[in-house]
């Protein structure tokens, strides 16, 4: 069996938001399907999302690797985070990108951001959404351990039509 190498996670730095936003039409592609989203006009999907990024209680990561064919550094994936200035963190959006799972680089990459920002945690995901279900769950009893977290289903605000979404969040530890 081959161990997979350490991952290469860093913090987005400020010249490197164009580089998440190219990554985020990705992304917003992947959940298409779950939330039936469509481009706008220009062709692109919104990075709205991406402007209250960063600021103090918020940060990104990308991870990295070396590009098969060139070998120069590139992205794979990124992890966005707030709350760290408040009681509980929150995975705001996370991806990796398709070949680069099968290594188990969204796992990994969760476990890191995760455990690099001690506390309690949220981390949402679309009812519809059935592999973002198994994998959050998973990754929770990994780094919360099994029990130690709830999931509840919350109704998507402004969009009653819709299923509701599903909230895992760790429970705090007793002192």
């Amino acid at each position: 069996m081959t161990m997979n190498p350490p991952l290469d996670v860093r913090p987005v730095k400020d010249d490197q938001w164009q580089l998440v936003a190219w990554l985020w039409q990705a992304y917003r592609n992947d959940l298409a399907p779950v939330v039936n989203g469509l481009p706008y006009a220009d062709g692109r999907y919104q990075t709205r999302e991406l402007d209250s990024f960063p600021h103090a209680g918020a940060i990104g990561y990308l991870v990295w690797r070396p590009h098969p064919n060139t070998g120069e550094d590139a992205p794979i994936g990124f992890a966005l985070v707030d709350g760290l200035t408040d009681a509980r963190r929150s995975m705001r959006a996370f991806w990796v990108a398709s070949p680069a799972r099968r290594d188990r680089v969204g796992h990994r990459l969760a476990l890191e951001v995760i455990n690099r920002h001690p506390g309690d945690w949220t981390i949402a995901f679309q009812h519809d959404n059935k592999a973002a279900m198994v994998f959050w769950r998973h990754v929770a009893d990994d780094v919360f351990g099994p029990g130690r977290w709830t999931e509840q289903e919350r109704p998507v605000p402004h969009r009653p039509h819709v299923p509701p979404d599903h909230w895992i969040e760790s429970c705090p530890l007793s002192s």
